[in-house]
């Protein structure tokens, strides 16, 4: 059997996932997001906003191997938790800058806290435009009702199921390969320091990411898929 499958280069043990976005406006939103980051607005800055919720402190019951010529990093595979956190950020495309914050929890209230964070580092000669995905605390009334009191923000929602469409995603990706996945916490205060500490340093040499993909090409992408979904059988 695997002679078989090596011949016609067949590999069932392995998956790709996708979901197609079921959003009515999805090529509405798609073109408005993606036209902020290849023509972003004059006199404003753009701002992808996402929150990471429930990192964990976790601290390994026996210390690190370090590694060496030869051998790997030796880790525990059990660990203590010491609780969460979670790391409300805020992108700016344009220079790369990230603006963050860390909460115990993550509530509209929360949100709206880093959004008055968010006004108060921004020049007020600036408009702001903030691309969110559709998460429930984004769009709640009290949320809704602050963003309406000050003209100079705009929300620009991320299709359903479309949320690497932000590219905050980009950067939570960086922080959790870099200071989170391996880290070692004694307690949340201690994930928050490092958290810190990794942002004052990123924010020190930081680049913009370079957006390339263009509205067509993403929805003749999208236009593949939708059908090789319609020719399977499933």
């Amino acid at each position: 059997m695997q002679r078989v499958w090596k011949a016609f280069g067949l590999q069932p043990h392995r998956q790709k996932h996708f979901k197609i976005s079921t959003d009515p406006f999805f090529v509405e939103k798609v073109r408005d997001i993606v036209g902020l980051y290849l023509h972003p607005p004059d006199h404003a800055i753009v701002l992808a906003v996402d929150e990471k919720s429930q990192i964990q402190a976790l601290d390994r019951t026996q210390p690190l191997l370090p590694l060496g010529l030869g051998y790997v990093e030796g880790v525990t595979h059990d660990y203590v938790r010491h609780g969460t956190t979670t790391l409300f950020a805020a992108l700016d495309v344009a220079s790369g800058r990230v603006l963050t914050q860390t909460r115990r929890r993550h509530r509209h209230q929360e949100f709206l806290q880093f959004l008055r964070h968010i006004e108060a580092s921004v020049p007020k000669k600036l408009e702001v435009h903030l691309i969110v995905d559709n998460y429930a605390t984004h769009k709640h009334a009290t949320v809704r009702r602050w963003l309406a009191a000050r003209p100079r923000f705009q929300v620009h929602y991320t299709p359903t199921y479309f949320s690497w469409l932000n590219q905050v995603e980009i950067w939570f990706n960086i922080i959790t390969q870099r200071a989170i996945r391996r880290g070692t916490f004694r307690s949340v205060r201690d994930l928050v320091a490092k958290i810190g500490s990794f942002v004052r340093e990123y924010n020190r040499c930081c680049r913009p990411f370079v957006w390339t993909a263009t509205p067509d090409s993403i929805l003749e992408k999208l236009e593949r898929l939708c059908k090789a979904v319609a020719g399977t059988r499933h």
